[in-house]
């Protein structure tokens, strides 16, 4: 289950020819989602498992399953706040419940990024995506 924002980035992934036009759609959802204070890069929402620096800051609106799950994300590079963006439009907005039910690895091969990112993106994106879970995980159990 994917939000429809991820469902827009999928579509636009279909229409792109070649990677390189990919990677750049990625670098401009990374461009266009608004930086993190620097108040709040902190070693609480540091994501670790990255080679770069990633934050993640979650904004859950309720409690148990049924809690809105919403983040925000930084990194010190763009491809990967473009992998935040993309993580953002799969995640933000679904419900707590949903977000555990989510397969990250299968909707993240439909865009093919398993395919053209270096080993240390791929195990950093898995790690962003280990945080969410984990996030929305201590939440459905509160």
């Amino acid at each position: 289950m994917a939000s429809p924002a991820f469902e827009e980035i999928a579509e636009t992934f279909e229409f792109l020819d070649d990677w390189e036009e990919r990677y750049r759609h990625v670098i401009d959802l990374g461009k266009a989602m608004p930086a993190l204070e620097d108040a709040v890069k902190v070693p609480a929402t540091k994501v670790t498992g990255c080679a770069s620096q990633v934050w993640i800051l979650p904004q859950i609106e309720g409690e148990g399953r049924g809690a809105v799950f919403r983040f925000r994300g930084d990194s010190d590079a763009i491809i990967v706040r473009g992998l935040i963006a993309v993580l953002h439009a799969l995640y933000d907005g679904l419900t707590v419940g949903d977000v555990l039910t989510v397969d990250a690895g299968r909707e993240l091969a439909r865009l093919g990024l398993n395919d053209h990112l270096s080993s240390q993106r791929s195990n950093g994106l898995r790690a962003m995506v280990e945080r969410i879970r984990s996030l929305a995980a201590e939440t459905a159990a509160a």
